[in-house]
């Protein structure tokens, strides 16, 4: 994220119906520690917040008037046992060296629940992935952890699905399910971890926009355009 999260700030911006469902996720909490809190979204501010990221380009976005921030890992939290009622991780466990690791020091600092927003590798994802750039598809399915692995860790969860609204305002890599031009923007692409991971990028892009002058995309899926949400695979797990 030194590399590329330069642009986090302008593309990440929290969807006030994505955040509503975090928010109520946590429960009673009055204090949550944000790991991987990259450059503030999700973060309640009703609440104490301490967040936390690894990389110095993505904490020095954060807004004026934003929670406090250290540097530190997921692997090595600084704080004590105990220091906070939750742990929160919004589409940040892939990210980690050690997921195990990083989540049983979510579990040691929070009090009461950790939650996670994450998108679960048994799912089938969505025509993107699926037509474009299998290979992103393959790369995720060993990224994310299965519910099963943040289970073993974190003992029994509660796992709900996050269906993503057709206008959703935060730019991770499903949120223009509905809007696939959008991908032909480098702009909107500079917000997408994604792409960093893959090659051909622009070969694979010129397909896609060669399928959307020609009609082919819509043939294929025109269906979504009468969707007002999807589920793409995106989980929002509460471990208590």
């Amino acid at each position: 994220y030194d590399l590329i999260g330069a642009a986090y700030a302008e593309r990440r911006r929290a969807d006030p119906r994505l955040a509503s469902r975090i928010w109520a996720a946590l429960g009673a909490a009055r204090s949550v520690v944000n790991v991987g809190a990259g450059t503030g979204s999700y973060e309640p501010t009703d609440r104490l917040v301490i967040a936390v990221d690894p990389s110095m380009v993505m904490l020095a976005q954060r807004a004026n008037g934003a929670a406090s921030a250290v540097q530190a890992s997921a692997e090595s939290l600084p704080f004590l046992s105990d220091a906070a009622d939750a742990v929160l991780a919004v589409l940040t466990v892939h990210h980690w060296a050690d997921q195990r690791r990083g989540l049983a020091e979510c579990a040691r600092v929070a009090r009461q629940r950790v939650v996670l927003l994450t998108w679960d590798p048994d799912s089938e994802g969505f025509w993107l992935v699926r037509d474009y750039f299998p290979d992103l598809l393959a790369l995720d399915r060993q990224l994310f952890p299965s519910l099963r692995t943040i289970a073993a860790v974190l003992g029994p969860v509660s796992s709900e699905p996050v269906p993503i609204p057709a206008d959703c305002l935060d730019g991770f890599l499903g949120a223009f399910w509905r809007r696939p031009e959008a991908y032909l923007d480098p702009a909107v692409r500079a917000g997408m971890s994604s792409f960093a991971r893959v090659s051909n990028v622009e070969a694979r892009l010129e397909s896609l926009a060669a399928d959307l002058h020609s009609g082919a995309w819509e043939r294929r899926h025109g269906a979504l355009l009468e969707r007002g949400e999807l589920d793409i695979g995106y989980r929002l797990v509460v471990a208590q």
